[in-house]
Parts: structure tokens; sequence; C-alpha cells
């Protein structure tokens, strides 16, 4: 049996097999490749310019970097960390803790990179306008809508991975907090076209968790490495700084000064002022939750270190001198005259008699 496609003047037979590796082909590039395309051409350049918008295939390219989280996952626990725990024969508690920073510590120093190379390359840091100018922010380049396919991608990996790595039910409501705060901005940036502020909070954040759970690795390997938690608190207050201050200024008085103002899903706009005071309430939020944690943790290290100060003294500290009424006692007891009885036995006899 064959197919005939007519093309113009010219007639092509093809047999149901290539038929359907044509429709494959095309099926699966919807789940490999980056999707919605736009050329345009800029007026400072000759040349045109690739960008791209999302939509709702993005859903199936997102799917497929999803398993490929998933393998990646696999390979770091089994030929790095798996090796490493094997070395250092660490308790269950901190195995799981142990993998999990191993994980996180991966995946945040990459993603930092990754990130730091956008920025450069953008200048969005170095001039914060940028944040909220042209707004909305529909376009975007190949590596920025790269980026953000898998930053969700991971996160929603994450999910199957609690029940893969067994982890412990105690662990799993905190590890699902952050895992759905990470899906819930993300996303959020991404759909709302502020992907370029989420790029911003996104580095600086994921160097400080970095830091954390890098300075948890050398924690595990040798409990008297403890300077990285000095480091990282400090860098933890001012990434919260960081995050309140161009948030006000985005949401506060970047786009409500923007020229494009409305609500339309068409445009991809949403410079409205209900939108505009969710999306800071929500990071407002967040970052108060997660200074509680913060101020939390680090009450409950204080607590652990003075009572540890406390035994540590109590056992080395030296023995108390007894008491002069406690050594007559023990003269006494011993058949040794006591210092402060001037007379003898043999004189108390003659006295009574």
């Amino acid at each position: 049996m064959h197919v005939t496609v007519n093309d113009g003047d010219c007639l092509h037979y093809s047999t149901p097999i290539q038929v359907c590796k044509n429709v494959t082909a095309k099926f699966a590039i919807m789940f490999i490749t980056i999707q919605y395309n736009v050329t345009q051409s800029l007026d400072e350049r000759a040349e045109q310019v690739n960008l791209y918008q999302y939509g709702p295939k993005d859903i199936a390219t997102v799917f497929f970097y999803l398993l490929i989280a998933v393998i990646l996952h696999a390979l770091i626990q089994e030929y790095i960390l798996d090796k490493m725990n094997r070395r250092l024969h660490l308790s269950k508690t901190k195995h799981s803790k142990f993998n999990e920073s191993g994980q996180l510590a991966a995946f945040y120093l990459l993603s930092f990179i990754w990130g730091c190379s956008i920025l450069t390359a953008e200048e969005f840091a170095t001039n914060p306008t940028f944040l909220w100018e042209g707004y909305p922010h529909t376009h975007m380049v190949f590596q920025v809508k790269f980026f953000y396919i898998c930053q969700i991608a991971y996160w929603l990996h994450a999910l199957p991975e609690l029940y893969f790595q067994k982890v412990r039910k105690e662990d799993i409501p905190r590890q699902l907090y952050y895992i759905c705060l990470y899906v819930f901005h993300i996303t959020g940036a991404y759909i709302l076209n502020l992907h370029r502020l989420g790029l911003v909070l996104l580095v600086p954040h994921y160097l400080v968790e970095l830091l954390f759970h890098a300075s948890r690795l050398f924690y595990f390997s040798d409990e008297n490495k403890q300077k990285g938690f000095t480091l990282w608190a400090l860098l933890f207050v001012i990434a919260r700084l960081l995050t309140l201050t161009l948030s006000v200024l985005t949401f506060g008085f970047g786009l409500p000064r923007a020229e494009n103002q409305g609500f339309s899903l068409a445009k991809g706009n949403f410079n409205v002022l209900t939108i505009r005071m969710t999306c800071l309430a929500a990071i407002c939020l967040t970052q108060a939750w997660m200074m509680w944690k913060f101020i939390n943790f680090q009450l409950k290290k204080w607590r652990e270190h003075s009572q540890s100060q406390a035994s540590k003294k109590k056992a080395f500290s030296p023995k108390s001198k007894p008491h002069k009424k406690d050594l007559a006692r023990v003269g006494s007891a011993n058949g040794v005259v006591k210092s402060d009885d001037k007379a003898s036995p043999r004189a108390r006899k003659a006295k009574a008699s």
C-alpha cells in the first residue's frame, strides 16, 4: 500500500511507515525542542533575531526535561553520593540530609553559573529599569526560555523523587513546602512575563542556597567545619533584603509608571493593580516565612551550642575542694582527733569521774 502526496507538479509516493515516521518526528520535536519561535528584525541591527514566547506546548517540553532530570538525579546519586556515603558511614538521618544537600548543591551550582551568564549577556543586572521597561516582556531569547523550562522541570521532578529516594515521613512536609514554593514563584514569573525580575532574584538566592548545602556537606564530613554557616547566615539576610527591595521597586514604582497598563491575555499584559499587589504580597510573605524559619534555626543552633559548652565545662571543671567541716568529719571517722577538740579522751574521762 502506498500513499500519494501531490507536491505541485510532482507526485511523491510514501509508505505508511514513512508517514508514521514523519508524524512521530513532528510529535517528538514538540517534546525536545523549544517551541514558539518568533523571528524579529531590530532597527539597530541588520540581522534577524530569534526570540521565543510561551504557550501550551511548553507543557510537553517541561515533561521531557523532567524525565531528563530524573535520569541525571539517579546518575549523581549512584556514581557520586553513594560512593561518598560508603566512605563516611553516616547514620540514617544524616544519610538522608547528605543526599538532599548533594543533589541540591549540584543543581544550585549549575543554575547559578547559568543564571550569571544570562545576566551578563542580557545586562539585566546593570540597569534596574530593565526589570519593568517595555513591559510586557512577551519575547525571550533562547537561553532565558530554556532556563525557565529547566527550572520548572527540575522542581516538578523533585515531587516523584520523594518516593524514589524513600524520604523519611518527617522530612516530606519540609521538602514539599520549598518545592511547591519554587514551582509557584518560577511558574508565576514565567506566565506573567516577569522573567527578568525572576531571573535577577533567583541568581543571588541560588548562591545563598548553594553555600548552605555545601557547608552542610562539609559539616557531615567533619563536624568541626562550621565556618561556612556563618557566611551563609550573613548572605541569607542580604539576599532577603535585596529581594524585597527589587520587588518593591518593580511592583510599587516601576510597573505602575509603565506605558502599557491594563489586563490582556492576548498581549500578555498583566499590569493591573490587583496582580501587582498579589505578586508583591506573595513575595513578601515568602520572605517573611523564610526569615522566620531562619531565626528559629539560628536559635536552635545557639541553644545546642550553649548546652554543649555547659556540659563541657562541667565535665572538665576541677573537683571542688572539701570544706574544713567535711575534713573534720572524715578525720574523726578515721580515728583522728578533731582539730577543734582541745582535750584528749583521757582528760574527758577524768573530768567525768
